[in-house]
């Protein structure tokens, strides 16, 4: 299946009495950055959850199509890459070792110069590859989040804040990623900043 697009219609969210996310509808293309904005609450996390499959919606639907046609619920995972600030790395590993084990998990088979090459694009040197990840920095943490959820090149890469934590040369690093990755894959972007904003193709602008 040579790309995936994710189509939601009208989707909401409620925890108990408290809306979470209001309708919402919208298309992630192949070859596009769909740009998810809006002040804290309004459910840009929430909406990323929905359609990674991590949450159910309360209303609307979501769909995964390829080229074959719709992809099941249960197989959308292995499309799916995904980086978020609340998402863990195994601190008492390496780094690489963190991308080994994930490699693992995906049933890849990356040799362990693929995956240096991956942490160096993202600023982890050959220096940072034998150092436990509980040692890192909480930007360091999150270039490894970021390599972890694009290891196995995912149709659709969904990023949650991707620049949290990072210096200037790691957003630098973090966008470069994503140039390299929008060329084929369908990408959604949960952020208010700035620098982030500009790389939208299509903008939500989620309210309160």
């Amino acid at each position: 299946m040579s790309g995936v697009s994710v189509e939601f219609q009208k989707v909401g969210k409620r925890f108990g009495n408290r809306t979470a996310l209001a309708a919402v509808s919208g298309t992630l293309r192949p070859g596009q950055v769909l740009v998810v904005a809006g002040p804290n609450g309004a459910g840009k996390s929430t909406l990323l959850n929905i359609l990674a499959g991590v949450l159910r919606p309360s209303r609307g639907e979501v769909v995964y199509r390829g080229s074959d046609g719709t992809v099941p619920r249960a197989h959308w995972f292995e499309h799916l890459g995904m980086a978020a600030p609340d998402m863990a790395v195994y601190e008492e590993l390496t780094a690489l070792e963190n991308l080994r084990l994930f490699a693992r998990l995906r049933g890849l088979n990356r040799s362990d110069a693929d995956l240096a090459a991956l942490l160096e694009e993202l600023g982890l040197g050959s220096r940072e590859h034998s150092r436990l990840v509980g040692t890192y920095s909480s930007g360091m943490k999150q270039r490894v989040k970021l390599a972890q959820a694009v290891l196995h090149a995912p149709a659709v890469l969904l990023l949650d804040e991707p620049s949290s934590n990072l210096d200037g040369a790691g957003h630098d690093a973090a966008a470069g990623l994503v140039a390299r990755l929008r060329e084929r894959a369908a990408i959604a972007v949960a952020t208010n900043d700035p620098r982030e904003l500009a790389w939208a193709d299509a903008r939500i602008d989620l309210a309160l």
